[in-house]
């Protein structure tokens, strides 16, 4: 009993926290809406990060894969120019669990598998407008709220 006790806890030791606390991926609801606020629903949406696209129509939740990587969103509707959005990925609980309990190792290996971070649970793209979504103003039962994202400038 103790011998099978102390080969659990080992093997606990070796996996990250946040592997044992968060799935891969995680739910994220994706709306889109027109400049005057309008909801506009079905719009065709793809997020991307380094471990692949995901599809989701607007209105709906889709599972994204977690990531150390930003999530880049575009969603598509014929009567409206495109909506463009970063969501930030941001550590969550699991890693700080890590980085308490000593876990060198697991935080590593969290890392690496991309459990250690997630993305906002719920966006509302504008149509025309690039926006960034940061989990860190994140409130819970409302749509993260976006800002515009800084325009970027060609260089010759």
């Amino acid at each position: 009993m103790f011998r099978s006790s102390l080969l659990a806890v080992g093997a606990l030791a070796l996996t990250g926290c946040a592997s044992v606390i968060n799935d891969v991926t995680h739910p994220m609801k994706v709306e889109t809406k027109t400049s005057t606020g309008s909801v506009v629903a079905g719009a065709e949406c793809k997020l991307t990060n380094d471990y692949g696209v995901f599809q989701v129509k607007s209105g709906d939740t889709v599972q994204v894969r977690r990531s150390s990587k930003d999530l880049e969103i575009v969603c598509k509707d014929p009567a409206n120019p495109d909506a463009v959005a970063k969501a930030i990925s941001r550590a969550n609980g699991g890693m700080f669990g890590n980085i308490i309990l000593g876990g060198g190792i697991g935080a590593i290996i969290d890392h690496n598998k991309g459990t250690a971070y997630s993305y906002p649970l719920w966006v509302q793209l504008v149509f025309g407008k690039s926006l960034v979504f940061d989990r860190m103003t994140e409130k819970d039962g409302v749509p993260t709220v976006g800002t515009e994202a800084p325009a970027t400038t060609a260089k010759n």
